[in-house]
């Protein structure tokens, strides 16, 4: 079966310049580990810079890669589980990509 790679972009700080807890990043590396048997963490920063309504953001962030089967299934999943890391990082956006990998 084709496999799907999600990359998801995820906060240091919230956006009222909040340090997020450790706790919170530990809470969703475990969830998706239950969910698919693995993840990858990068642990190297990532420098986001956006405009939301005339506010500037300068977002340092991590990067969690899972690569799952290309199912219609989890595509859902992502797309319901964004939902629950808006709120649980308070957040305004939350960046999850996905694409085709293609496994050697």
């Amino acid at each position: 079966m084709r496999k799907r790679r999600y990359e998801i972009l995820l906060p240091l700080k919230h956006n009222d310049g909040r340090v997020v807890g450790g706790e919170l990043f530990e809470q969703t590396r475990e969830e998706l580990i239950v969910q698919f048997g693995g993840v990858s963490f990068l642990p190297h920063t990532v420098l986001g810079i956006w405009v939301h309504e005339g506010a500037r953001y300068e977002d340092e962030l991590l990067r969690l890669v899972v690569d799952v089967d290309d199912t219609a299934e989890n595509q859902h999943f992502f797309a319901s589980y964004k939902a629950a890391l808006l709120e649980r990082f308070e957040q305004i956006e939350i960046y999850i990509a996905s694409y085709p990998v293609d496994l050697l």
